[in-house]
């Protein structure tokens, strides 16, 4: 460290519409693809750090899928003499230098030095959109594609997927929903809630004429931490169970299997009907 100079650490949290990446972390060397992260950092060489400013993102996310509110720590050293950067201006700077619009810095917040951006958060929600009564690809309203899943059927049982929902709450072994690639040292999870609900209005980039046959859904979940693709996988059996492909108490045998390459289980939900809403923490956001 420079004589004098001082490293500030900060929680960001930031946006981006998932579709033009090939996730959030950073690539590198790639030619033809690219991650959130690389953007970040790019935009952070601007504030001229004594040391290059690197990422740790709380909660990494695949090609496609979208983040209403994720997070990151950095630390910036700004030279000799010079006080760290205020919260509000660190956020107007790496706006200020984003080169790409589907990219939003959220908010900052200075944290000490041993503060972790993924060990510390208390809190991951993520939020899965469908929509039923799409016969068509060409039915969806342009601004709804890449942002939910179209389903051809013309509703969902939602008080099956509510009733199936159930058996995944607590904790379990949830190894039957977790792709191949998992870092995770071990597959037991602990999901504290699993919504089905309809969106309570009709998507704003619906027609009058079309808000009959299109109908919105969200599911949401929360836990501290997933597993790789868990959420996809846990979506795509309750929709099996919404069409009447699977019955609710068949989730619970799938769970109880531990069996990753099931019919049902291993079938992945899109990317692009995935959100992650947000990433708590205490004390911050």
């Amino acid at each position: 460290m420079g004589a004098g100079s001082v490293r500030a650490r900060y929680l960001v949290y930031f946006q981006y519409l998932g579709t033009d990446f090939n996730g959030v972390a950073a690539v590198r060397g790639a030619q033809h693809a690219i991650g959130v992260q690389n953007y970040l950092e790019e935009a952070a060489e601007r504030l001229n750090s004594v040391v290059p400013v690197k990422f740790t993102i709380s909660s990494r996310t695949d090609a496609g899928v979208h983040a209403l509110s994720n997070a990151a720590h950095l630390d910036v050293q700004r030279r000799s003499g010079r006080p760290p950067f205020s919260p509000e201006v660190l956020t107007q700077a790496l706006n200020t230098h984003l080169r790409h619009p589907a990219i939003r810095v959220l908010q900052a917040f200075r944290v000490p030095s041993h503060f972790h951006a993924r060990h510390a958060a208390t809190s991951r929600t993520y939020l899965y959109r469908l929509a039923t009564g799409c016969h068509r690809p060409d039915q969806l309203p342009v601004f709804e594609r890449n942002r939910c899943w179209a389903l051809r059927a013309d509703c969902l049982d939602v008080a099956a997927m509510r009733e199936a929902a159930q058996h995944l709450l607590g904790t379990h072994d949830f190894r039957a929903f977790q792709s191949a690639g998992s870092p995770a040292t071990s597959p037991v999870r602990t999901l504290r809630r699993a919504s089905v609900s309809p969106d309570p209005a009709s998507s704003p980039f619906v027609l009058p004429e079309e808000s009959r046959r299109l109908r919105f859904w969200s599911l949401e979940f929360e836990s501290q931490s997933f597993l790789y693709r868990q959420v996809r996988r846990m979506t795509s059996v309750l929709v099996a169970v919404g069409l009447g492909a699977l019955m609710p108490a068949q989730v619970k045998m799938i769970l109880e299997s531990q069996d990753p390459l099931g019919r049902h289980q291993s079938r992945v939900a899109p990317a692009h009907g995935l959100f992650l809403k947000a990433v708590l923490y205490e004390g911050f956001g």
